[in-house]
């Protein structure tokens, strides 16, 4: 496991990282015109709402991009993937998180993805990746 610090939680982001707790991996969406926004935002970006609330998605994506991180900033910590994972409810929306795959050689770009989540706090739920295999 990677060490990690809980993240703040507030208005915009709770959704985001809470959302595990019910196995969904929630995006802000624009209740006016559909469109998701993250990271979060208050106001649409596309028609200048500010009715935007979390929405589950699908959990799916593709590897848009991604780097394998070897030096240990942590003493004991392993080498992992940090990966840009599209997002297929939307063209362009796209999400950072780490990714894990049996086989590192079945991390590519383009290669299909599943949400999983890691509790961290009682509360918060890290939403991470791995490839479909």
């Amino acid at each position: 496991m990677i060490p990690r610090r809980p993240p703040l939680l507030d208005e915009l982001n709770e959704a985001f990282w809470t959302g595990g707790a019910a196995g969904e991996l929630r995006i802000l969406r624009c209740g006016a015109c559909g469109f998701y926004l993250h990271p979060p935002y208050p106001q649409c970006p596309v028609c200048g709402s500010k009715q935007v609330a979390p929405s589950a998605v699908s959990g799916l994506g593709k590897v848009h991009s991604y780097t394998e991180n070897v030096h240990a900033w942590v003493e004991g910590a392993t080498p992992y993937t940090i990966a840009l994972v599209d997002l297929p409810e939307q063209e362009g929306l796209r999400v950072l998180s780490n990714l894990r795959a049996p086989d590192p050689s079945d991390i590519t770009i383009g290669a299909p993805v599943r949400v999983y989540f890691e509790q961290l706090t009682d509360e918060v739920w890290l939403p991470l990746f791995e490839v479909e295999t």
